[in-house]
């Protein structure tokens, strides 16, 4: 029983929270010092530039109180003194904002690239750098350090915080070791201890999904949503959930891989090994399958080339995007049942061409839900860099935390 409440300490603490500025109450002794720094420095950054007196009467907290913290993220680099601001008494205010100056690597593994981006703590990303892999993931991890010394050497005077690493896989939440990449082919990998090792920099490492889910609760201001899914639709389908105002990672970090459920056991043959998962359906692969089946004679294209060809008016292409959207919809009823969540975020590919998703989804959505309000299905605002800025978001997280 000892041995059981101390795993589900260290698992509390490794949770990814995020401060919801309409579930706090300000408190005043003990732990509240961290509470209200959190407030203060997510109003710096939603509100800047921003005056100590009106960050003062958006938290509630004592203008006494404000200043201490404002002095404490001065000191350090989170937040900077800017301008003042024009004043009709009294002395003017100078006005405070985040730190341009601190940014975060953030790194989006895919099968045949990574990405590579500088992104500040504002979510903008300020450089991005491309490098191929293969499947051996000790060389493809030679050609992520070698893109990660160049961008270095491009940065001039900014502070690197540390790297954060988008995923596509489950990660062992106690060692950050590699448990499950069906679709990258790396097994049992230690490309956190690697990457720290030759950077000298710390690392945090996250399923994709989840890293879209953190950059979607932390950059696009959704206050007062506690209980959302994320489902990614690219290369295959991944899912991260928020329950009850934090991020669930569950036994070995397995929660969410809801596209290695089986929906159809006579279906095609998955990555994992298995037949007929909800991704070998759902994913752009198989939009790209579907397309090949009603025109075989056609050359092999990319996912951004087949929702090029709808647009120009190819039926089959269309055909193919509508048939994907109608299995996304249609796994969606797996988590609808199991969760119930009041949104369902999507993220990957399909949402630059949401015109065609949304309406089937909303569809499926709304007759697959048995009682009640049907969940809200909504693109992910950040498209094609939110693995990106949610990677960041696991540096910055890290850094308020420690």
């Amino acid at each position: 029983m000892v041995q059981n409440g101390m795993m589900q300490r260290r698992q509390r603490k490794r949770e990814i929270r995020r401060v919801d500025l309409t579930d706090v109450e300000v408190a005043s002794s003990g732990t509240a010092r961290k509470i209200n720094r959190s407030i203060v420095l997510e109003l710096v950054r939603t509100q800047q530039p921003i005056s100590r007196a009106d960050l003062a009467r958006q938290s509630g907290l004592q203008r006494s109180t404000v200043s201490q913290i404002i002095e404490q993220l001065l000191s350090e680099r989170w937040v900077c003194e800017g301008r003042t601001a024009t004043s009709s008494r009294g002395r003017r205010p100078t006005l405070i904002h985040v730190n341009e100056g601190l940014v975060a690597l953030a790194l989006d593994i895919h099968p045949r690239e990574a990405t590579l981006a500088v992104v500040d703590l504002n979510g903008r990303l300020v450089l991005r750098s491309t490098a191929p892999l293969t499947s051996d993931p000790a060389a493809s991890t030679q050609l992520i350090l070698e893109a990660i010394g160049r961008v270095r050497g491009e940065l001039g005077r900014m502070s690197i915080e540390g790297i954060g690493i988008s995923f596509p896989g489950r990660v062992d939440p106690q060692t950050d070791r590699v448990l499950f990449a069906p679709n990258l082919h790396w097994h049992e990998f230690d490309l956190k201890g690697l990457v720290e090792k030759r950077t000298r920099l710390p690392v945090h490492i996250a399923n994709a999904a989840i890293a879209c889910l953190l950059a979607e609760l932390t950059f696009n201001h959704t206050d007062g949503n506690r209980d959302a899914v994320l489902v990614t639709s690219s290369e295959g389908i991944g899912g991260g959930i928020f329950a009850n105002g934090g991020i669930v990672t569950g036994h070995d970090g397995m929660a969410g891989e809801f596209g290695h459920i089986s929906v159809d056991p006579d279906g095609p043959e998955c990555a994992c090994g298995r037949r007929g998962c909800w991704e070998v359906f759902a994913s752009c692969r198989a939009a790209l399958r579907y397309f090949r089946e009603l025109q075989p004679r056609f050359r092999q294209v990319s996912f951004g080339e087949l929702l090029s060809l709808a647009e120009d008016g190819n039926s089959y292409a269309a055909q193919a995007i509508e048939k994907q959207a109608y299995q996304i919809g249609h796994g969606l009823r797996l988590i609808i049942a199991a969760l119930s969540p009041s949104v369902i975020y999507i993220a990957g590919d399909v949402t630059s061409a949401w015109h065609r998703y949304g309406p089937v989804l909303d569809k499926a959505v709304r007759e697959l839900t048995i009682a009640g309000t049907p969940p809200r299905v909504v693109p992910s605002r950040d498209g094609d860099i939110a693995r990106l800025r949610g990677a960041a978001a696991l540096v910055f997280q890290a850094r308020n935390r420690a």
